[in-house]
């Protein structure tokens, strides 16, 4: 990846993470998993390989830091990293959403399974929503202490999450009521 390239999905995250002032691959793959893994994963394999392709680009600078005993890579932005990160904020690209939904999957080929598998995996659904909603409920007691960009990205996924468990709830009663015909 050359200075110019576009940046890759997780080179986004893991810029702004580090504009975020996390400053590891340890430190980004913790916030991912308390923040943007609702809407937007990374996995350490994602991210150690694009740290370092990020650092080749020249958009990271990273140094060795010894903690307890390890070294490990802190990385900060270099002036193109800033660039980088403030181009995309401001660019005019369509924002494409993509969701990688595998009850959705499972859903869009439950005919294959039958009735009962079908609101099975409805309820399954309903469940790891409600899970979730309560996981962003819990965030939501400390949103007077988030900048404003996450807590609305707080607030948009509470309310997606309370639609998608009413559609669930919705969709459970009518699939209930199609068994009992």
């Amino acid at each position: 990846m050359g200075v110019g390239d576009p940046l890759t999905p997780t080179g986004r995250v893991i810029l702004g993470m580090v504009g975020l002032g996390k400053t590891t691959g340890y430190d980004i793959k913790q916030l991912v998993d308390r923040s943007t893994r609702f809407f937007w994963a990374a996995s350490y394999g994602q991210i150690y390989p694009e740290l370092r392709r990020l650092e080749q680009a020249g958009l990271l600078r990273g140094h060795e830091e010894p903690t307890g005993g390890r070294l490990r890579t802190v990385y900060e932005l270099t002036d193109a990293g800033h660039r980088a990160l403030e181009e995309w904020l401001g660019s005019d690209l369509d924002l494409v959403g993509e969701m990688r939904d595998e009850g959705m999957l499972k859903l869009f080929f439950s005919d294959l399974a039958g009735p009962e598998r079908q609101l099975q995996i409805v309820r399954q659904m309903r469940e790891a929503l409600e899970r979730k909603h309560a996981q962003l409920s819990a965030l939501h007691s400390h949103a007077s202490a988030m900048s404003s960009g996450p807590r609305l990205t707080l607030e948009y996924g509470l309310g997606a999450t309370t639609w998608m468990i009413g559609w669930c709830r919705e969709t459970e009663r009518r699939l209930s009521g199609r068994e009992a015909a």
